[in-house]
């Protein structure tokens, strides 16, 4: 290869680069988010290889995305602010608020405290941004109605209850901030139910009565579900806490019976999503292709077998408990190929940059 031809590769993959960057898709930092939560699954079922293996992809992952992010921000800030005033696509943006906390998680589960507090409090700096800043959308500049609802909306919950499960978790090891964080979980696990409640009425109503196209079956449906095994997830971990509070100590048989409610929700939805993608992918004959949005689709099913097996344990109730050791495995294979697609995807922008 000449010197000329070498420079013209290295300004092409620059471009290339630069161009992968400014189109970042909001929502991919649900690969993290896929990718954390079946490690945890795997950690608690004592697959503890898998578990340190999808970690160590993870912290990657995240770095990686974090350093897209922060360049686009700072070259690319309006084609960032255009997506952050989508009523579209603002909600993705809580993929942050999620990937942060389940890393958190990881990292908190194997003892690095410091670490998992400091991924709570920017996760918990970019929930509050991002909260006031989606509904302001909302109703300043959703043109749309309730046709623009979709599943990708309720990752808003997703964010939410992820951080009421790290703030959880995290409480017994802060001395004397133990107390607030108990209650400031709490507290986010109650906004998440009362969000979940909105935007499930209002998704309910776009896909039962309004028209809907093969191509509005999106991986984002599967979120609704994520939602509420996430809620779920976090009402037992909520449950299982030992706080010392006597008024969330009092709170336990609402959190009993609401977090199996939410439980069984999240149950019910998961044959209806199956049978909405076999309906796309079979009946009509949509091309099954990666996108980004797929990591919507492997994190709820990493959660709901996390969130099954927490609800057995919050709940002394044993016979649960094979369902995430057959949901652990689904998630993963699930996990497999959209990271071989997302890798692919990867490596074929870099090829055509050459």
């Amino acid at each position: 290869m000449t010197k000329a031809a070498g420079e013209g590769a290295a300004v092409r993959l620059r471009e290339r680069l630069a161009a992968g960057i400014r189109t970042l898709y909001p929502g991919y930092f649900a690969l993290v988010m896929a990718t954390g939560i079946i490690s945890n699954t795997a950690y608690l079922l004592g697959f503890e290889l898998l578990s340190h293996a999808l970690l160590a992809i993870n912290l990657v992952a995240f770095a990686w995305l974090t350093l897209a992010l922060t360049l686009r921000t700072l070259r690319f800030p309006r084609a960032l602010w255009a997506d952050l005033v989508n009523p579209r696509l603002v909600f993705s943006f809580f993929t942050i608020v999620a990937a942060a906390d389940v890393l958190g998680v990881q990292l908190l589960i194997r003892g690095q405290v410091a670490a998992a507090l400091a991924l709570w409090l920017y996760a918990f700096a970019v929930w509050v941004t991002l909260a006031y800043l989606s509904f302001g959308v909302l109703t300043f500049l959703n043109a749309g109605g309730a046709d623009v609802v979709h599943g990708g909306w309720l990752i808003a919950i997703v964010g939410t209850e992820s951080l009421a499960i790290l703030g959880a978790l995290l409480a017994p090891a802060l001395g004397a901030w133990k107390a607030p964080m108990f209650v400031a979980a709490h507290m986010l696990w109650g906004v998440g139910i009362v969000h979940y409640g909105i935007f499930i009425t209002l998704f309910s109503y776009r896909l039962f009565f309004l028209r809907v196209e093969a191509s509005d079956m999106t991986p984002l449906f599967w979120v609704v579900m994520g939602a509420a095994a996430i809620s779920a997830n976090a009402g037992s971990t909520l449950i299982m806490s030992d706080t010392g509070i006597p008024f969330l100590i009092a709170l336990r048989p609402f959190a009993d019976g609401t977090t199996l409610i939410l439980w069984a929700w999240a149950t019910w939805w998961i044959p209806l999503l199956a049978v909405f993608g076999f309906w796309k992918y079979f009946v009509r004959g949509e091309r099954l292709s990666y996108h980004p949005s797929f990591w919507s689709l492997v994190f709820p099913l990493g959660m709901y077998a996390l969130a099954t097996w927490r609800l057995s344990l919050a709940t002394d109730f044993t016979p649960l408990q094979w369902v995430p050791r057959v949901m652990l495995w689904v998630a993963f294979a699930a996990w497999a190929p959209t990271m071989a697609g997302a890798l692919r995807s990867v490596g074929r922008g870099l090829r055509q940059g050459c």
